[in-house]
């Protein structure tokens, strides 16, 4: 009985046109979380090289 009315309500949730909406922006952000996740250390990596070219152009501009 309890499993039946939540199988109802994840079905109304899921028809309901609103819901929907809520629905995608969680999808949506589970995705970017997993990227993130998976790709770290070559994010943290990229930053890292970004800072340190500015830096370095930083340093010509000055000299």
């Amino acid at each position: 009985m309890m499993l039946s009315t939540m199988v109802e309500k994840a079905k109304g949730f899921w028809q309901d046109e609103e819901g929907l909406g809520t629905l995608e922006m969680i999808l949506i952000i589970a995705v970017l979380i997993t990227v993130v996740l998976l790709f770290r250390k070559e994010i943290v990596d990229l930053i890292q090289a970004l800072f340190d070219t500015a830096g370095e152009k930083t340093q010509e501009v000055f000299e």
